[in-house]
């Protein structure tokens, strides 16, 4: 029988010193100086660390100009942490391209690219990545608490015409349908303010021939530098106000007056307007602004629930 002669303490004690050092180089190697932060709170076994709520106090003044307490954002961070993991115990997981193009719609309601975006954050010291986890993290909390509180989320018409009457407000009943065509003129960026001119002349002149839908689609179809737009139906909760009385005062089949946008010259042929019973703006506001109040009841209660759940350990 071989018999193995037991290595002495102190080159056993050699080995698990040289295989930390091994590891350490490995990991220290691979990390960059940013990833290697201190970790100052622990939330059901995912760290929160340094550098994470140095990021977001610094997004958090982005886009508040004010400085947040340095436990505030603590709790933010902790706070999502909660709600993407109790999120996936429901299969609300989104991918990665899924936060790419909430990051892009942001950047596309700022009227800016996506590159413009992350240079605006990186001015600020801040990382995409930062904003992206605050995006999925409102994502998936919202698809959350309206999916499984669907049902007494609702709002009905006894509850809306009960609040107006509480405020002494009579709600419009009368309600409309209106089916339309945007049509650009374009006027390319830069162009002198004559050329601008130009156009809104030749629009004017267009609005006087225009007097149906059909006509206006022959006419931009085929006229250079032109657009016309395919078939959008909404209603007059859906419209802001200034839009909603302009097509109330102009003829079904005819153009609205003309508007300069960054596009060029802008109207909207009228093809129909109807009555509906679909909610009038008065009800649409009235009834949108209970449904925000229950759902963020229904939210802060839902979220106390999950943290008083959760393991949160501070270093």
């Amino acid at each position: 029988m071989t018999m193995t002669t037991p290595k002495p303490p102190h080159h056993r004690l050699w080995s698990l010193i040289a295989g930390c050092a091994i590891v350490f180089g490995l990991l220290t190697s691979a990390a960059s100086p940013l990833q290697a932060q201190t970790v100052a709170v622990m939330v059901n076994g995912e760290p929160i660390t340094n550098y994470d709520i140095e990021q977001r106090t610094k997004l958090n003044f982005l886009t508040t100009h004010k400085q947040m307490p340095r436990q505030d954002v603590i709790n933010e961070l902790i706070n999502e942490k909660v709600k993407i993991k109790e999120a996936k115990k429901f299969g609300v997981d989104p991918g990665t391209s899924d936060v790419d193009e909430l990051y892009s719609g942001m950047a596309s309601r700022m009227r800016i690219s996506t590159d413009q975006l992350t240079k605006t954050l990186a001015v600020q010291g801040v990382r995409p990545d930062t904003l992206k986890a605050r995006l999925k993290a409102e994502m998936v909390w919202g698809s959350l608490v309206r999916g499984r509180y669907k049902e007494s989320l609702q709002v009905g018409e006894k509850d809306v015409a009960a609040v107006a009457q509480e405020g002494g407000e009579t709600i419009q009943t009368e309600a409309f349908e209106y089916k339309m065509r945007p049509i650009v003129l374009i006027v390319p960026r830069g162009s002198a303010a004559t050329a601008i001119e130009s156009r809104k002349k030749e629009a004017e002149s267009l609005r006087e021939r225009v007097t149906t839908c059909e006509q206006a689609n022959a006419y931009f179809k085929s006229m250079q530098n032109a657009a016309i737009r395919d078939s959008v139906t909404k209603t007059s909760a859906d419209l802001p106000v200034p839009l909603r009385e302009l097509l109330d005062k102009t003829p079904i089949g005819h153009l609205t007056p003309p508007e300069v946008t960054k596009q060029g010259v802008e109207m909207v042929a009228l093809c129909d307007r109807k009555a509906t019973k679909i909610d009038s703006p008065k009800k649409r506001e009235i009834r949108d602004k209970m449904f925000q109040q229950k759902y963020e009841k229904k939210s802060k209660d839902y979220l106390d629930e999950v943290r008083r759940a959760a393991m949160i350990e501070y270093r």
